[in-house]
């Protein structure tokens, strides 16, 4: 089964949020490092994807910004590049305006390897739309990032509980929910 590695919002934008904490940076910086030089190593796409908000240069996540680049701790290479302005990467496009969708298919991919910020959101959204589209689809849950949030009660989630919560929904149902030292490129 052809793969292709997806990399979601792995950019310099999510450095400039109130929320932005690097407690858990290393360890998701080495995790996806690996999984990115693997790749490179077997052929294997490297597809990075950045979400984009054109509101202006005060806009972490506008071209404006000059924060639509990847943190400068990774070496990722792409084989292309996409931009989204909502959750899911499948709807990301090319700068020719050829979707992620259209790309992996003309491409024979049929198996997706998801990784980025953030563990819930875009990584998650775009895991459950891969696996509706018909991909199967491999999480890598220590190559995402994600961090504490307060629900509307008030109860504050660490980091890991969120991602335990991730994994919850999405085993085997939408992903096989991996480390990244476990997937097979």
């Amino acid at each position: 089964m052809k793969s292709a590695l997806i990399v979601i919002d792995v950019q310099q934008s999510f450095t400039r949020r109130a929320y932005w904490d690097e407690a858990e940076l290393p360890m998701f910086l080495q995790s996806l490092q690996g999984l990115v030089n693997r790749a490179h190593q077997a052929a294997v796409p490297v597809l990075q994807v950045f979400h984009v908000d054109e509101e202006g240069p005060e806009n972490a996540f506008s071209f404006e910004s000059g924060l639509i680049k990847t943190l400068p701790q990774l070496d990722v290479r792409p084989t292309e590049v996409f931009t989204k302005a909502v959750h899911s990467a499948m709807f990301a496009t090319t700068k020719n305006g050829r979707s992620l969708d259209y790309w992996l298919r003309a491409a024979g991919i049929q198996r997706l390897i998801v990784t980025g910020i953030r563990t819930e959101q875009c990584c998650e959204t775009t895991t459950r739309h891969a696996s509706d589209l018909g991909y199967s689809v491999t999480y890598a849950m220590d190559a995402t990032l994600t961090f504490p949030m307060v629900s509307g009660s008030g109860r504050k989630f660490t980091a890991q509980e969120i991602r335990d919560r991730t994994e919850l929904v999405l085993q085997d149902r939408f992903a096989q929910v991996q480390r990244s030292d476990a997937v097979v490129i």
